[in-house]
Parts: structure tokens; sequence; C-alpha cells
């Protein structure tokens, strides 16, 4: 299904240059005119980011907590009021349909995902509620990204009294709710608020000190955390495992490992306990000086062989051009690698350690007698 989502009023805003046509964030802002000056003032200062094109779901009813749970990825049962969590929509052969971000708050879960998946998602939802006490709504609320070491300064000028902890959100005058999130900075804060005050929102966070920037510079510090986004970190046939989506909430992940059953979980468990995935997701380091940059999708070779998929491609102001890549576990770090047409490397700090005792082989080797 082809979804198409409207223009942010933001893109008024002077200097504002949408994303490229026909991309994931084509209806927002990807720079203000100095990318990788937006970028600095993310890390340094304080930005703001026009994320508005994320779909917005709620749920309302006593049952929505333990009834999302069942059919997610995430231990969500007995989440507190004001706290968030990453979670996942799986297939039945635990290959990965959706990410989102979930917030409860004020008897509401509220959830945002990306813009192109939100209305299927929804649709699912609503398929699966039968007699729960659930309601899965569209929303009308957008997503504005702060981010920066100077973001509590410009959190206290809104009116915001004390900051939330990572996963945790607090409301904000007006309505809407301030989330507190472990990427792509350390620094890293949603707000989501009604859609018709966005425009305010925005005047108000600029005024308090916040510097306009694009969906360049989020995308930049996400690819530079090694931080999958679905639909261009990931294919058809990716499963959690692969894009380091695994653990709870305080492991920052998106899949639980001590919960009930749910769609996909059986993979997840074989996976987890008795054997490996096949790809790994990494971080590469591309060849500015090629004629040619290679685009997501496109293969990644060694020695004309393909060994993986090429994702996000970005510039970022200190590393120059990255892109995270999803390449056969068992490719060793140092491998001189192709992606598309430009010569790439492996970031050996992005690859996920290998050599823990998995608790399925550990219990089969005791049977043994090993």
């Amino acid at each position: 299904m082809s979804v198409v989502v409207a223009p942010s009023p933001i893109l008024a805003v002077s200097g504002a240059v949408a994303g490229a046509p026909g991309s994931p964030d084509a209806a927002v802002a990807w720079h203000y005119g100095d990318p990788l000056g937006e970028q600095r003032a993310a890390v340094t200062r304080a930005a703001v980011i026009d994320r508005s094109h994320r779909f917005v779901l709620r749920i309302t009813g006593a049952e929505r907590l333990t009834w999302l749970h069942t059919i997610s990825s995430q231990h969500i049962a007995a989440l507190s009021d004001g706290q968030s969590a990453e979670n996942l929509d799986l297939d039945l052969n635990g290959r990965v349909l959706n990410h989102f971000v979930l917030t409860d708050l004020d008897c509401t879960v509220w959830i945002d995902t990306e813009g192109d998946r939100g209305p299927a998602l929804l649709d699912f939802l609503k398929k699966m509620v039968f007699w729960a006490d659930a309601k899965p709504t569209e929303s009308d609320h957008a997503v504005l990204s702060l981010l920066g070491p100077q973001a509590a300064e410009v959190i206290a000028a809104i009116g915001v009294s004390s900051l939330p902890g990572t996963y945790e959100a607090v409301a904000l005058p007006g309505g809407g709710f301030l989330r507190r999130m472990p990427w792509p900075t350390t620094d890293s804060f949603d707000l989501l608020i009604p859609r018709a005050q966005l425009a305010d929102w925005w005047t108000r966070l600029t005024e308090a000190g916040a510097e306009p920037a694009g969906m360049w510079t989020f995308e930049a510090l996400r690819v530079a955390a090694v931080r999958p986004r679905i639909g261009l970190d990931t294919d058809d046939r990716t499963i959690p495992h692969e894009a380091r989506w695994i653990g709870g909430v305080a492991e920052y992940g998106a899949v639980h490992l001590d919960k009930g059953c749910y769609r996909g979980q059986e993979t997840v468990a074989r996976v987890h306990n008795l054997g490996k995935p096949p790809r790994q997701l990494v971080l590469l380091h591309l060849d500015g000086s090629a004629d040619e940059r290679p685009s997501t999708g496109d293969d990644i070779t060694a020695g004309g062989r393909a060994i993986g998929r090429l994702g996000t491609v970005i510039d970022h102001y200190e590393l120059g051009p990255i892109a995270l890549a999803l390449i056969k576990r068992t490719v060793p770090v140092d491998t001189a690698l192709t992606a598309g047409s430009a010569a790439a490397a492996i970031d050996p700090d992005s690859v996920p350690a290998d050599d823990a005792p998995q608790a399925g082989r550990l219990a089969v080797d005791r049977l043994r007698g090993r």
C-alpha cells in the first residue's frame, strides 16, 4: 500500500530544503542550508528537527497494555505511567514488519512509527482487538525531536520543570508530552504535540535557543550510533537479532527475551538459544572520492561475491560518508568491501561481540555430559 504523507508546514521556514521526492523524508526539511553545521549544533548545542511525517496512533482502554503485550515483542504488560519502550511487530517467521516507539501516559498508549507504515500497523492492531478492552485509533499528533547538550536549557525555557529519564515521559503544558530517548545522541528528546500546534511549538523551541536542523542531521547521527531504520536498513528477511533490536527496555532494545507467546517468538527464541543470525548490522566508512555514490539497497561485495546489503548512506560532519549495512556475520572485520562502485571498510567498533555462550547450547552440552 502506497501512503502519501502531507508536506509539513515547517517547510515554509526560511532556508528549508525538502527531502528528495520519493524518499521517506520528502514531507519534511532535509536541511536548512548548512547540513554539516546543523549536525554540529545537535552535538554541541541544541537543535530541533521536524519529524512530523511520523505516523502517530493511540490506544485507549483498560486492557491496552496487556493486550498489546500479547501481540508484540516487548514486555509492556506492567509498563508504568510515563514510561516508554521500543517495540516490534513480527510476522509468523520472526521477520520484522514494523518498529515503533510507545509511551503510556494518562491511560493512553501513544505509538509513533514510520509515516508510510503507520496506516498498515493501525489496521493490523484494529483487527487483533477481538474482545479486549483496547481501542486503537489514529491521532492527529506530530513529532519534533530536540537534540544536544543544551536541550535541557531549552526545555526549561518552555515551562517543563524536570527532565524525564531515559524512556520516560512527562506532560507538556497545553497538551502532548516530552519523551527522552537514548539515541541518536545522549541528549535526545521527542515532543509529541497536537499537529495544529506544530508551527507554534517550532517557534517556541527556536526562540528558546534550539537551532533548526533537518532530517539529514537526525539520520547522520542515527547512522553513526548504529541504530537501524526499518525499510532503509532492513529488508523483508530481517530478523530482530540482525538489527540489534534484542533486549528489553533496560537494554534499549525492542525484543524482550523473557515474556509469553507472541507472533514470531519461535524464531526469536531459536536463534537466541541455539543459533546465530545470518547477518549483522555494521557501520561502513565509504570512499568519498568514488565517481558515483552508492545507494540504499545496493549489493555489498567482497572479492566480487555479494555478502550483504547497503542501508542508509549519509555524510557525517566528522566521519565523512558513512552507511549502515547488513552483512554476513562470518565476514572478517578487515575484509576489503565494495558498496555499489565505492570502496568500503567496516568500522571495527561497530561489530557486535559474538562470543557469548548460548543458553540452549549450554543446556544441550550439559545433557550430553560435556
